[in-house]
Parts: C-alpha cells; structure tokens; sequence
C-alpha cells in the first residue's frame, strides 16, 4: 500500500487504521492480468478499498502511470463515489455519469471512463490505482482532468491509499 499526500492538498493519516485499497486481479506490486490492458479487453479492475476513517463523505480515484515518456498519463478518474460504495466491480461502464451518483472524467486516450494500460513494447510501467477520502463532494463540471481533481480536491482530502500494479508488453 501507498499513501500519496499531494502537494497543497492536507491528508489525515493515522497508521493504525490507514485506508487499503485492493484488487482480486493483482496484488501490490504485481502484473495487471492482461484483460485489463489495451492488449486485452480494456476493462476496469476490480478494486476494493476498506478502513475509512470518519469525516469522509465521498471518495475519487485516480489511475495513473507516472512512467510514460510524455509524462504521467492518466488512465481513469473517478469522482463523487458514494460513501456507502467502497468497492468498483470489474468492467465499470466508461459513461460520464455512473448509475450511483460518480462521474468520471477524460483519460489522456481522450475518452471517459477507464483506458488500461498500454506501455510502449518492452518497458515496464507502473500503474497507481489511488482512492482519494474526501470531506465533501466535487463539482463536476470543474473536474475532467487530472490537474482539474488536484486542484479542486485541495484542503477536502481526508486520506489517500493507492495499489500499484505494472504492465509491460
């Protein structure tokens, strides 16, 4: 598990019931099965995310891949996620709006929803598939990209927790 503070953005962290995130496709640290890569069927992960600590009323996710040589490539962003859901089953439809109440905004493959990973042939890659606990709900309409959530998520994250994956073709 890792715990991301942004710069700017305060995080109440307490080690003993820190947030967790995790998968039933892949463990910390281990190989995203390939249905969930641009080489397979492109769908969403299972992700599940667990010890959420008072003061959260939503949640948001944000996966990227900080080792892409444009720099970090955003691959989902998800925000206003019901507090009583705290799991995301496996294939979430790539709409703006979800049936629960979430938005997702535009990956950098120019879409909605979830983009998989898809690293140039021989490298390696690093995927952080990270929950946001949030004090309060986002705008939407100020929320389509990853420079957009940072800034709006500013002073209302409660906690972070992120489950790294890799993919390498």
């Amino acid at each position: 598990m890792h715990i991301f503070p942004l710069s700017n953005i305060t995080a109440t962290l307490s080690m003993d019931n820190a947030m967790k995130v995790t998968s039933s496709a892949f463990g910390e640290g281990e190989k995203i099965p390939a249905r969930h890569t641009c080489k397979g069927e492109n769908i969403s992960p299972p992700l599940q995310w667990r010890d959420v600590p008072v003061g959260t009323e939503c949640f948001a996710l944000l996966v990227t891949d900080p080792d892409a040589p444009g720099g970090e490539f955003l691959h989902w962003l998800m925000i206003n996620i019901p507090l009583t859901c705290k799991t995301l089953a496996m294939g979430v439809p790539n709409n703006f709006k979800l049936a629960n109440g979430a938005v997702q905004g535009i990956n950098s493959f120019g879409r909605a929803g979830y983009g998989g990973p898809c690293p140039p042939p021989g490298e390696k890659h690093r995927y952080f598939f990270t929950v946001y606990a949030l004090s309060a709900f986002l705008d939407p309409r100020k929320v389509r990209t990853a420079a957009d959530l940072k800034r709006e998520m500013d002073g209302k994250v409660v906690i972070s927790a992120a489950l790294m994956g890799f993919a390498q073709r």
